[in-house]
C-alpha cells in the first residue's frame, strides 16, 4: 500500500500571530473565569517569549500556573466559549503565507494537520474552521462530572509532539520521510526531525541556529488574513491568490518538486 505524505502545522506563532490561550484571554474574562490581572499577565509573557524565546523552567512555570487556574472548570463551558468566539478571537490573527503553503500542500494531494500544545478544546475547533485533515493538541485530565482537575491527561509539547506525529503516521499509513513540518520555536525540533523536510517559520533565536546548522528553510509569515468569509462559506482552506512573502514561493517550490517526483 502506497504511503501518504503529510504537512504538520505547529499553532501559535506558525499558523497564527500570538498564543492561542492568550487570544481567548478576553472571552473568559468575559465568562467570568480569569480576572483582568491574569489577561494582562499573559500577555506580558506573550511579548516576552516573542521577543526572547522561553527556557524549558518558564514554560513549566506557565503550564503549571494555566493548570492551576482552570482547576473546577467545566470542561463543555470552555469548549462552548471557545467556539462561540472563534471567528472574533482567531480571525485577524491567521497567516496568509500559512494558509497559502496548506493550499499547495493539499495541491500535492499531502493531509495537513495542526500540531499545538494548546489544549484540545482551542485546537480542534480551529482544525474545523481552517478545514485541515485533524489536529494533535493537549488532553488536560477532566473527573467524573467533566470539569478539569488541573492535571494534563497528555501535553503535545517537545518531543511529545514528535511521539504524537509517529503515532498518527503509523495510525494513517503517513511516511514521515516524504512529509513537512513547520514551527517557530527551538522546542519543536523533535517535531521538526521527525519529518524529511523541515521549515523554521518566524524562528525564535536557537531554532534560527539550528536551522542554519541543518540547512533548514527559513520563512517569515508577517501578513494576517481575515477569515470571516470562508467561515461562512464553510469552505476548506481558502481557494483564490493571497499575497505572500517570498519565501513562501521556495517552500511551495519544494512541494510541487516532491509531487512532481511522486507522479513520475
Amino acid at each position: 500500500m502506497a504511503r501518504v505524505q503529510a504537512a504538520f502545522f505547529d499553532l501559535d506563532k506558525t499558523v497564527i500571530a500570538k498564543a492561542s490561550v492568550v487570544a481567548f484571554g478576553r472571552p473568559l474574562r468575559r465568562e467570568g473565569l480569569i480576572t483582568r490581572r491574569t489577561v494582562v499577565k499573559a500577555v506580558s509573557q506573550q511579548l516576552i517569549f516573542l521577543q526572547f524565546g522561553a527556557d524549558e523552567e518558564k514554560l513549566n512555570k506557565v503550564r503549571e500556573s494555566m493548570l492551576a487556574l482552570t482547576k473546577g472548570w467545566s470542561r463543555a463551558q470552555v469548549a462552548g466559549i471557545v467556539r462561540e468566539t472563534l471567528i472574533e478571537t482567531i480571525e485577524p490573527l491567521i497567516y496568509a503565507e500559512a494558509l497559502e503553503l496548506m493550499e499547495h500542500h493539499r495541491a500535492a494531494g499531502d493531509r495537513i494537520y495542526i500540531v499545538s500544545a494548546a489544549p484540545e478544546e482551542i485546537v480542534l475547533p480551529l482544525a474545523e474552521l481552517l478545514g485541515v485533515d485533524g489536529a494533535l493538541a493537549s488532553r488536560g485530565e477532566v473527573d467524573e462530572l467533566d470539569r478539569y482537575t488541573g492535571q494534563m491527561a497528555f501535553y503535545c509539547y517537545g518531543p511529545n509532539k514528535a511521539v504524537a506525529i509517529e503515532a498518527l503516521a503509523e495510525r494513517a499509513g503517513i511516511s514521515l520521510e516524504s512529509s513537512s513540518a513547520y514551527s517557530d520555536s527551538a522546542t519543536d525540533i523533535p517535531m521538526l526531525e521527525a519529518v524529511g523536510h523541515a521549515f523554521a517559520v518566524n524562528p525564535d533565536r536557537a531554532l534560527t541556529k539550528v536551522a542554519h546548522e541543518r540547512e533548514w528553510e527559513i520563512l517569515s509569515f508577517t501578513k494576517p488574513v481575515r477569515l470571516r468569509d470562508r467561515a461562512a462559506k464553510r469552505a476548506p482552506i481558502a481557494a483564490g491568490t493571497l499575497a505572500v512573502a517570498g519565501a513562501v514561493a521556495l517552500a511551495a517550490a519544494r512541494v510541487a518538486r516532491r509531487s512532481s517526483r511522486r507522479r513520475a
